[in-house]
């Protein structure tokens, strides 16, 4: 698994939550998003939408998890509707890892990520979101990345 080292900048993120198990619900929330992020002409070459799941299943019953569909705001950008919450998201280093964009090759690299990092020597900074990003480019091309913050 190809792995890249980035300092992603801290930002500022419209979202919209679903809380329940994930899976199906989690895609159906971020087609629901996208089209609040069109509809507000949010959605351009340069836009960076994360899907963020704040919880991990191993510790959280299914039905209290949270995941997040997430635009990165522009900075002049000013939000005046109910429809998103805003929030920050921290910077600092993440490992990338760059995926098929399947429902399959992404839950087999939840699966690998964790070991593949012990191996290189990083260790997860538990502070940080693990972050799903999605780009113009990368969608595509079919592809997404699954970014997890590093110490």
């Amino acid at each position: 698994m190809k792995t890249k080292i980035e300092k992603i900048p801290s930002c500022r993120i419209a979202y919209m939550r679903q809380i329940g198990p994930y899976g199906i619900a989690n895609s159906q929330l971020m087609e629901k998003f996208k089209c609040w992020v069109k509809s507000n002409k949010l959605f351009n070459k340069t836009s960076i939408i994360l899907g963020i799941a704040q919880d991990n299943p191993a510790f959280v019953k299914p039905e209290n998890c949270r995941y997040d569909a997430c635009l990165v705001l522009p900075d002049d950008y000013c939000a005046n509707t109910d429809e998103v919450n805003l929030s920050n998201i921290s910077g600092g280093r993440y490992a990338v890892f760059k995926i098929n964009h399947t429902a399959e090759a992404v839950q087999k690299a939840w699966t690998e990520i964790f070991l593949e990092l012990e191996n290189q020597g990083f260790s997860l900074d538990d502070t940080r979101p693990i972050l799903e990003r999605y780009t113009v480019e990368l969608i595509n091309n079919h592809y997404c990345e699954i970014c997890v913050p590093v110490q």
